[in-house]
């Protein structure tokens, strides 16, 4: 059998140090007003889709996908011109991000067939959990330094372990953030898949924080920090297997919670802003505004003709008209690739790419 022990048989007691409780505490408080915060946006889709993206985009670059939010966006909008591979791989961390909460949402619980279906979304196969040894994790002077449960029945009984922990509360009395960190950990160190284990655990990450209700919908998204601290993230994760130091990971990811809620915070009052802002100057100034409109434009960072005429129930024509109105206002930048013109939302996309709101 493996190495790896069962989370319940931990001591709950161990994570009640004065450090973690002090961290745990903060994070909490964070995590509390960024759900207060999400609630306050009328449409949730905006939120969902905007830093979904952003989620996607940095949970690929600790993989080494690396690509631009303009490549993103431009894939989003315009896909039959477009044939960027690591962007086309982005967007399908979003679709994965987003079948799982569909699931989380309906049944109340996350299990494995979700998780296999999560991953199945991120790298288009059904291949499920391993079935073949020789799975390793080596360092970057490719040494290895970790070598998960190679037999197929272990993986199984593992992951249906971790459903357990996952799902019923009573098997480990701790808070769900501390909780969340332990569940990572283990997922890594399961390593159930031959690909996407790092992107699959980091959507599990939020999708736990909405089942047990301290999320509404999943925007806190751990990989900016993960990124800027890839480092620390690796070295905690082996160091907990060489010598049991949960404690240092737990307060690892519970800065990481503190840190990234406060970030998300900003974003989401500054999107609120944005869009309160467009939305004033819009109706002020044009007569064929309408809410459809802001949530076409907030939605879509990037906009098209048909996009509009889907959301609005417009004509081509019509819908063209609109968005050409809107370039000659300032609120959108008209683009082209091939023979396709396509709209930036020019605001929300300077604030997605940590510039400050432009205002013509």
């Amino acid at each position: 059998m493996s190495a790896l022990t069962p989370l319940e048989q931990l001591n709950p007691a161990r994570f009640e140090t004065p450090a973690i409780l002090k961290k745990l505490a903060s994070s909490s408080r964070k995590l509390a007003e960024l759900k207060g915060v999400a609630a306050s946006i009328p449409n949730q889709g905006i939120l969902i889709n905007t830093l979904a993206l952003q989620e996607a985009k940095d949970s690929s670059e600790i993989e080494n996908i690396v690509t631009t939010h303009d490549e993103l966006f431009k894939d989003d909008v315009l896909p039959e011109s477009f044939a960027n591979p690591a962007a086309k791989e982005v967007l399908r961390y979003r679709q994965a991000l987003r079948v799982g909460f569909e699931q989380v949402q309906g049944s109340g619980l996350l299990t494995c067939n979700h998780i296999i279906q999560i991953q199945g979304e991120l790298e288009r196969n059904n291949a499920g959990f391993r079935k073949l040894p020789g799975t390793a994790l080596k360092d970057g002077g490719g040494q290895t330094i970790y070598t998960p449960p190679q037999d197929p029945a272990e993986i199984i009984e593992l992951m249906r372990g971790l459903e357990r922990f996952i799902n019923e509360a009573e098997l480990f009395d701790a808070d769900p953030l501390i909780k969340m960190a332990l569940i990572h950990h283990q997922f890594e160190s399961i390593h159930p898949f031959y690909d996407g284990n790092g992107r699959t655990g980091r959507i599990v990450n939020v999708l736990y924080l909405v089942k047990e209700g301290l999320l509404d919908i999943p925007v806190l998204y751990l990989s900016q920090h993960i990124v800027r601290h890839k480092a620390d993230y690796y070295r905690l994760l082996q160091t907990v297997r060489d010598e049991d130091t949960w404690e240092d990971w737990v307060l690892y990811l519970l800065e990481a919670v503190e840190v990234t809620a406060g970030q998300t915070i900003a974003t989401v009052q500054a999107i609120k802003t944005t869009l309160f802002d467009y939305k004033q100057r819009i109706r002020a100034g044009y007569k064929f505004y309408s809410q459809d409109l802001i949530n076409n434009l907030f939605m879509h960072p990037y906009t098209k003709i048909e996009f509009v005429q889907r959301d609005l129930g417009l004509s081509r024509i019509t819908a063209t008209k609109y968005l050409e109105a809107l370039t000659e206002g300032g609120f959108v930048q008209k683009q082209k690739i091939g023979r396709s013109n396509y709209y930036v939302n020019i605001a929300l996309n300077a604030l997605l790419q940590g510039q400050a709101p432009v205002r013509p």
